[in-house]
């Protein structure tokens, strides 16, 4: 596995040039992490696909110890305001790994659905209760609303917010098919709703 992009890698399947600032910044920032990563791991490996929806996606496979495998991937944007902040990226691209090596055995990334069933399933029976359990767990005792919705621009979204706020906004979404997307990078998506809770919290007051 090459652990520099290529020109063919962020391209993807678009038929158009990519931009040559794009390019650029995504093999810097391809880079970067590899070096961040490799102040934490030994053996860091990884490469950049283009996902139609969301752009250049980073993957990076660490080893540990006893060489089991697990995987983790990333997006541009947070890439970059990540770096850009100065806020120890090293320590939080670790961090990830840190959790996903918590399960013995390796974890790669998720084979994505072949099927409008196989996402259901994903939907139902992994991705929703997911949700459901680490957001109470968050924010318990205090009661929180989750469950499926449709947004009339966005489709299908998972919604979270707490009924006790009756004043101004209680409730944040996002679509369901980014939070398959975190799941299929091996990332959490209860935390982006779990962030967005915190925000509903913070603009009411609530400590």
């Amino acid at each position: 596995m090459n652990n520099e992009t290529t020109n063919d890698e962020v391209k993807g399947n678009q038929t158009a040039e990519p931009d040559p600032q794009l390019v650029e910044l995504v093999k810097a920032v391809h880079h970067n992490c590899l070096v961040a990563l490799r102040m934490h791991y030994n053996e860091v490996e990884g490469h950049v696909v283009t996902q139609e929806m969301y752009g250049p996606v980073f993957i990076y496979h660490v080893k540990n110890a006893s060489n089991q495998v697990y995987s983790c991937g990333f997006f541009l944007r947070e890439l970059v305001n990540r770096f850009q902040s100065g806020n120890d990226p090293a320590e939080w691209l670790a961090s990830f790994f840190v959790e996903l090596m918590k399960q013995e055995g390796g974890r790669g990334i998720p084979t994505p659905p072949k099927s409008e069933d196989e996402a259901k399933f994903i939907v139902d029976k992994v991705l929703v209760p997911q949700c459901v359990a680490l957001i109470r767990e968050e924010f318990a005792p205090e009661p929180v609303h989750v469950d499926l919705a449709l947004h009339e621009k966005f489709g299908p979204v998972l919604e979270a917010g707490f009924p006790s706020i009756v004043d101004g906004n209680n409730v944040c979404a996002f679509p369901l098919h980014l939070l398959i997307t975190h799941l299929l990078l091996n990332r959490d998506p209860a935390e982006l709703l779990i962030q967005g809770l915190y925000n509903i919290r913070e603009e009411h007051g609530i400590e």
